[in-house]
């Protein structure tokens, strides 16, 4: 199964991977719709990126109290069933890798879905071996 992978010590911090993802999934460039974070210690010169990590055995859906998240079989990636969810965050909290975030809007998480399996942020990254999606 491919994984998205994100190298700190390549990222320099130009968001441009955080517009693209806002943009496809919110219609607005925006940083808060993004499925992909850059957090940065700009005094440290550090940029790291909170992806999710498709991990094997997901806390985040083990935390779900109604069983609102799913791991997709053909991806891996965390599938928020929005009509099932009650807006707890229990998932946020659980996130080893803090890469669930939420929709205060809409009252829902949500997480890097790949888009499909195609991740526009790829794409867009400014250094290709920063950011990439691959087995």
């Amino acid at each position: 199964m491919k994984k998205l992978l994100a190298d700190p010590i390549k990222c320099t911090g130009c968001r441009s991977c955080m517009l693209v993802c806002s943009f496809m999934h919110t219609d607005a460039s925006s940083y808060h719709g993004s499925r992909i974070r850059i957090e940065s210690d700009e005094a440290r010169g550090k940029n790291t990126p909170l992806i999710c990590h498709f991990c094997d055995d997901p806390a985040c859906v083990t935390a779900c109290a109604v069983q609102a998240l799913s791991k997709e079989a053909r991806t891996g990636s965390i599938r928020v069933d929005v009509s099932l969810c009650n807006g707890c965050q229990n998932c946020l909290e659980s996130c080893p890798h803090g890469a669930m975030f939420f929709d205060t809007e809409k009252g829902t998480p949500f997480t890097c879905d790949l888009c499909q399996g195609d991740p526009e942020c790829v794409k867009f990254c400014q250094l290709p071996e920063a950011l990439n999606y691959h087995e």
